[in-house]
């Protein structure tokens, strides 16, 4: 049990609701609208904050290993580097491994010893972890995944985060951890209509925190993540005290056109701002093909992903070479399990339409200068898709109040450098704190 729920007590937490939920396979929620009583759940009743547990079928484990059994392999690559894609004899490995010794069962447990619930917010079930400090001074903080992540990128840092003085830290560095699933993604219910894009999920964090009973809270993301902070800042809901993020939106419009038109770089940039540049260009000339297919044509590209196991390690597999700070070998700082503890996520939920559809949702730039005036804090990472210069960071985050280039780590940073993203959200939001500590709140 990890050290943060010694003191948990299981027994409790199940009395605490009349029903827990279960997840299968399919991304059904065994419990999600009926009593212990067996009859339908009230709308109070859905809206509560109820425990949730999750066991996949061993029929539905079996048939995977199955599907990736029978896999039909495309003909090996015709160039001796990754320009075509995942090579062949990595994906024969990778699945081998899958499809023999990996055990599905072992992430299970782990999240079935964290505290999960679920709770219906605007139409939808809500699926999310929550792990209050033992440090009543603790500040709460919503931690919001991204794609082809979920909410195993922040199994690492619960503990550091939550109890600080039990990782060589002060407790006056706690948080209180909210980590859910967004909709359409791991074991949160899938959207069946047309909505839930960034503002209506930003939307339904602040609902959550508000019914969690936070009155002061910050929020933090990379990727999609980092797009609902970023909309969370705009919409200012009541308690939101400020926000971090590590996948900033800082490209100012005129560098934008440019970058559309496919210009060189213009005159009169800085070495930093030059360099994102040519990223980005390099990004949206060989790197950006998965965005245009999910948010054109979401729904096509899910019936490969869906019914074939490779496909979907291959989809994910690539992004997780492209954007780790590995060189191109994520299994330099992911190992194959951890890898595959969220790519088999995404296939016992059956989630990678439901999730691609974000894209299709949201169908804008999120490279492209924000304007968010309330207190920002941004942490860039070398392994990032581009590094966002301070310059644009602060005219893009009018109030920004920490910015830092951490030595190592990538787009998947708490699961990359688990111990510098702890540091890098510890210091700052330490002025932050202390601002709140000095008005009384």
């Amino acid at each position: 049990m990890p050290d943060f729920l010694r003191s948990y007590s299981r027994r409790k937490f199940i009395s605490t609701s009349a029903a827990v939920a279960t997840v299968a396979a399919t991304g059904d929620f065994g419990l999600r609208a009926w009593g212990e009583s067996g009859n339908p759940m009230s709308a109070s009743e859905r809206q509560s904050i109820r425990p949730f547990r999750v066991h996949i079928p061993e029929q539905d484990l079996t048939d995977l290993r199955r599907r990736i059994k029978a896999t039909r392999w495309p003909d090996r690559e015709t160039v001796r580097d990754q320009s075509q894609g995942v090579q062949l004899a990595t994906m024969k490995e990778l699945t081998h491994y899958w499809g023999t010794k990996y055990n599905w069962r072992n992430i299970e447990e782990t999240l079935n010893s964290l505290p999960m619930y679920i709770t219906e917010i605007d139409g939808l079930d809500i699926q999310f972890i929550h792990v209050r400090s033992r440090h009543a001074d603790a500040l709460p903080i919503i931690l919001t995944h991204g794609w082809p992540g979920s909410i195993l990128e922040f199994l690492k840092v619960i503990g550091p985060l939550s109890n600080p003085t039990a990782h060589g830290s002060r407790a006056e560095d706690a948080f209180h951890l909210v980590i859910p699933s967004m909709p359409g993604y791991g074991f949160s219910e899938r959207p069946t209509a047309t909505g839930w894009n960034p503002d209506r999920i930003a939307r339904a964090w602040a609902v959550l925190m508000e019914r969690l009973g936070y009155k002061h809270y910050v929020s933090q993301g990379g990727d999609w993540g980092a797009v609902i902070s970023d909309k969370m800042a705009v919409q200012k809901p009541p308690g939101l005290l400020g926000i971090h993020v590590n996948f900033p939106a800082t490209v100012p419009p005129d560098i934008a056109k440019k970058l559309a038109c496919g210009d060189p770089v213009p005159a009169g940039l800085s070495p930093d701002e030059k360099a994102a540049y040519n990223q980005l260009a390099a990004f949206y000339k060989t790197g950006s093909g998965y965005s245009a297919m999910m948010v054109t044509r979401p729904q096509t590209e899910g019936y490969g992903l869906t019914d074939s196991p490779a496909g979907l390690a291959a989809w994910m597999y690539d992004k997780f070479a492209a954007w780790t700070y590995s060189g191109g070998h994520p299994e330099r700082v992911l190992t194959k399990d951890e890898m595959l503890n969220d790519i088999t996520l995404y296939w016992v939920t059956n989630t990678a339409v439901s999730s691609s559809r974000l894209y299709w949702e949201n169908n804008a730039n999120n490279f492209n200068a924000v304007s968010v005036s309330i207190p920002a804090a941004i942490t860039v990472f070398p392994g990032e898709i581009y590094q966002a210069p301070r310059s644009w960071a602060s005219r893009a985050y009018h109030d920004l109040f920490y910015y830092h280039k951490a030595r190592s780590g990538g787009h998947f940073a708490a699961w990359e450098v688990p111990g510098i993203f702890t540091d890098e959200l510890r210091a700052a939001f330490s002025s932050l704190r202390n601002s709140q500590r000095r008005a009384g709140k």
